[in-house]
């Protein structure tokens, strides 16, 4: 039963037709049926004792302290755990419950340090409110007896402490990591008296915990409590602002004393999260005031010179003069720019902004094309729409879903929770993924089908699952005839039937039975509502965008789109991601995904901005960087990406900055693109800004400042500054003119403001005339194109093959507590739990090798090489290993090889060919990153000094 949450208290409240009269203290009250005695109460302003209550979990009545007295009932119920029934009469305040309720606290306080004026939680304790409201004043039972306050601490986590001996038992924690997280790392340990909480038996840091929260906000006392409140004391007000992490969005009250982050609490009336979070959201912000963080401009005539720390304006002048001076040397098309997904939309529509009119080409490219440009590519062709279909909340009417190319629990862990929930409740799961992830087997989940199939074998592997389909009759006809052009699902529909796309044809290919590949068919198709989400697995291969097409003709042909619980639903890796992509920072496109060659488009852009602008697509940076190594690309700007870390091929990549005559790179850290760049201008984390961030789901929510930027400019101010250094004139005061802005320029946010977002608390685009209050499901009634369009989807082999020399396959993928490059998780205690990226190793492939655990390794491509240690593990196949790319130490992206998508140039970092060896020693790439980091720790030094 769906649930709504009382705004004051919280407790979950099940929506019914039906509403039931009551009377509570002499009050008449009306309520839904379902609801509980407690909830009822809260209704007309009664707040009824608890402890083990709390609105993010189910009811669980152990505490005894919300007894209500309900006439013609025996005893004293739990007010929690009782529903109202029609007519009922309760007194929630009499003497006799409150001699109850001051016996029930006795009894906890007797077995509980009284250190309130020292405890960390002195001012945020519920039992030490609960005390107050009983009216405890005595406790008989005294101290001399059998207790639990010499109970050790548990220090081991880095970011919360859990004390023993303040612990109640009230199990809160452990539901939480059950209900809210779905981890099962805590339990309730020992029986009566000798009952503890214990994370396993071991310390939280050994547990299965993943720390992300949820025991912490769920406790009514000081025994497990964050850090950072142990050192700091409580905050004196908050900031609710978003995440800048993944792309599930979270929302966060960042908790602060004046101008100092205490802690980030995950916000309740957040819609990407609900109140949830992860290690990285509630708990590795501190890389925001790093010692680390480059504060202060910094110039340099040439990358061998020392960097010279300068002010605002010499910095800006510099750089405008060099780009300046390059196109009038080189041409208007010689310069170029790239724009952040980790920065807002405001930040980046202003970079893409600067390069068209200031600039006066298109040559703007984004990190989003190098992992989601087939998504948009895909999506657009086949649907009208570059992004996903559903809202997170979708998942929960779910009955089949289906997880390709993604690692939800350690790339989007607080949606990951949400589908767990949903799988727990017996929705049905498949899982096509070249590695064993934990989805396919965790606590009380498990895959019905996971289909292990080779990397590079995507496309194959959807044909098969829409032949069964299609052969077995299973085709949703009426939705195709209604809903999509018959013309294109007919030719589809004999291409697909074609007995070359059948599981049997294609089982030496994927390495998957066919008879498991037809059974996940067959579930898919039958199952109810039947949902598929991707990741990075999908749309970083050759076919990438030819995958993504092939997942929505799959959808299309079974009626799984435009309904709840379904959809075609991409999960973005970094937090702005689609809004990097919706702000215009492709070449070819201005914000909403419209072409620069459409002359009405260009016509509006120009008339506002008072430039011409060129009608030819401009350069992506695999083109940028050709053309620098080519003499012909000598100047760009790079606000927030680390292109030298995090794109293919490094060796190319860095050989591209090496010809550039001027690089401006504005980020928070001297980063590895930093290391080849003129100019350096300090950036802002997400706690310096205003502005907006659009999640996966489309959802566009508000980033507020909550301190002062330590360099003294926000991002989007250094690009207008930069830009009326060029001498084309921005004037914005405030982050909300540029939304006005974009809203003006953009239809599909042609309804969004900041006066909207203050009232709704964020907005799903399309928010426009037709839905003013935003879509949180797309292509209900139609589709965004009109009709859906099925798209052939030919399997073509990737020209990264495998053979004698290289004969395995490299895959890669992140992990829970790192995240992207790493520049801002390596500057955090999330490093205890990875402190070097390693490959993983089939048992088979490493004893033909001769790989023991912990060894040092080669990984070697046609690229380059690299030494990672060795970790045995069988969750990669044989014949497959992984490693992640999180520490630039490690270069990963030294191997990856420059074959990129057809349709989008969106690198193929799923499918390299290696050989992998035992050495004794790092690779020569390495050793020069070595040298070389040991340089910029001097230069980070001897700055940080200088301030």
């Amino acid at each position: 039963m769906p649930l709504i949450q009382d705004i004051d208290y919280g407790t979950p409240v099940p929506v019914s037709g039906k509403t039931l009269s009551l009377t509570i203290d002499g009050m008449p009250v009306a309520v839904p049926a379902g609801t509980s005695v407690m909830a009822a109460a809260m209704t007309m302003g009664t707040a009824i004792p608890k402890l083990c209550a709390t609105d993010s979990l189910e009811a669980f009545g152990s505490c005894r302290l919300c007894l209500v007295e309900i006439e013609g009932r025996r005893g004293t119920p739990a007010s929690c755990t009782t529903p109202v029934e029609e007519g009922m009469i309760v007194r929630t305040q009499t003497p006799r419950l409150a001699d109850l309720r001051r016996g029930v606290m006795e009894l906890y306080i007797s077995d509980h340090p009284l250190d309130c004026l020292t405890c960390s939680a002195n001012g945020d304790c519920e039992l030490q409110d609960m005390a107050g409201a009983v009216g405890l004043r005595d406790v008989r039972y005294g101290y001399a007896g059998e207790n639990h306050l010499d109970a050790p601490k548990d220090m081991s986590n880095p970011y919360f402490t859990f004390e023993d001996s303040k612990c109640i038992v009230c199990s809160r924690c452990v539901r939480a990591c059950e209900e809210v997280q779905g981890t099962f790392a805590l339990t309730i340990q020992g029986r009566g008296f000798e009952s503890r909480v214990s994370p396993g038996g071991l310390d939280f840091f050994g547990s299965e915990c993943v720390s992300c929260g949820a025991c912490v906000q769920a406790c009514p006392t000081a025994a497990l409590n964050e850090n950072s409140i142990i050192a700091m004391g409580q905050p004196e007000h908050s900031v609710v602002t978003t995440c800048a992490y993944c792309g599930v969005g979270c929302s966060f009250k960042a908790e602060m004393k004046g101008s100092t982050v205490v802690r980030m609490v995950p916000y309740k009336h957040g819609k990407a999260n609900e109140g949830h979070s992860c290690v990285k959201g509630r708990f590795a912000w501190g890389y925001a005031t790093h010692k680390d963080r480059i504060t202060k401009p910094m110039i340099r005539k040439a990358i061998t010179d020392p960097w010279r720390e300068v002010s605002w304006n010499e910095a800006l002048d510099y750089a405008a003069s060099e780009f300046k001076r390059i196109r009038a040397k080189y041409g208007r098309g010689s310069i170029g720019g790239i724009t952040s997904s980790r920065c807002t939309n405001e930040e980046t529509f202003l970079v893409q902004k600067l390069v068209r009119a200031g600039f006066g080409n298109n040559n703007v490219d984004t990190c989003a094309r190098v992992c989601h440009s087939p998504t948009g590519y895909g999506l657009k062709t086949t649907l009208g729409t570059s992004a996903g279909t559903q809202d997170f909340a979708s998942v929960a009417e779910a009955d089949v879903i289906v997880v390709i190319g993604a690692n939800p629990t350690d790339g989007h862990p607080v949606f990951a929770s949400r589908m767990k929930k949903r799988l727990r409740e017996g929705a049905r799961l498949i899982v096509i993924d070249p590695r064993r992830i934990d989805l396919v087997r965790s606590p009380h989940i498990a895959a019905d089908y996971h289909l292990p199939l080779k990397p590079g074998t995507n496309v194959a592997m959807i044909n098969a699952i829409a032949h069964v389909i299609v052969t077995e009759g299973l085709v949703d006809e009426a939705y195709v005839r209604e809903r999509c052009d018959l013309g294109d699902f007919e030719s589809w529909a004999r291409f697909i039937a074609d007995e070359r796309h059948s599981p049997e044809a294609v089982e030496d290919l994927t390495g998957v039975p066919a008879a498991d590949v037809r059974e996940a068919a067959r579930l898919y198709a039958t199952g109810g509502n039947a949902a598929i989400y991707y990741g990075l697995g999908v749309t970083e291969h050759s076919q990438g965008s030819t995958m993504v097409m092939g997942m929505a003709n799959l959808a299309m042909a079974t009626g799984n789109i435009g309904k709840a619980g379904a959809g075609v639903n991409p999960l973005r890796g970094q937090n702005n991601v689609q809004g990097s992509c919706d702000m215009g920072s492709f070449p070819h496109e201005f914000s909403g995904y419209r072409h620069v060659s459409d002359d009405a488009t260009r016509q509006m852009f120009e008339a506002f901005w008072g430039v011409k602008l060129d009608g030819e697509p401009g350069l992506r940076i695999p083109n940028m960087l050709d053309e620098a190594v080519d003499g012909t690309f000598k100047g760009l700007y790079i606000q927030g990406e680390d292109i030298a870390q995090s794109d293919p091929d490094t060796q190319h990549v860095t050989a591209g900055l090496k010809a550039m005559e001027c690089i401006v790179i504005q980020d928070i850290f001297l980063n590895e693109t930093a290391k080849y760049a003129h100019v350096f201008l300090p950036g802002s984390s997400f706690l310096e800004k205003d502005g907006t961030f659009t999640n996966a789901e489309r959802r566009i929510n508000r980033v507020r400042k909550v301190m002062p930027p330590m360099s003294g400019m926000a991002d989007w101010e250094v690009t207008i500054a930069l830009s009326n250094a060029l001498g084309f004139p921005m004037s914005y005061t405030h982050p909300s003119e540029i939304m006005d802005e974009i809203a003006r320029l953009t239809p599909s946010f042609a309804g969004v403001s900041y006066d909207k977002l203050e009232r709704l608390g964020s907005i799903q685009w399309p928010c426009n005339e037709a839905a003013p209050l935003g879509t949180p499901m797309m292509h209900v009634d139609r589709f965004v194109r009109g009709k859906g369009k099925f798209m052939i989807t030919e399997f073509v082999p990737t020209e990264e093959r495998t053979g004698p020399r290289f004969p395995l396959i490299l895959t890669t993928g992140r992990i829970l507590s790192q995240y992207n490059v790493g520049a801002q998780t390596r500057r955090t205690e999330n490093s205890r739990w990875h402190e070097e990226d390693v490959l993983e190793i089939h048992p088979f492939d490493a004893e033909s090798r001769g790989i023991l655990e912990g060894d040092l390794v080669s990984v070697e491509s046609r690229s380059g090489d690299i030494a990672l240690r060795a970790r045995i593990s069988e969750r990669m196949q044989p014949g497959v290993v992984y490693t992640t790319f999180h520490h630039a130490k490690t270069g990963a992206n030294v191997i990856t090889t420059d074959f990129s998508d057809w349709a989008t140039n969106c690198p193929e970092y799923k499918v390299t060919a290696v050989q992998v060896r035992r050495t004794n020693r790092p690779s020569d790439w390495q050793a020069r990153f070595f040298a070389e980091d040991e340089a910029l720790k001097r230069i980070e030094a001897h700055v940080s000094a200088a301030e």
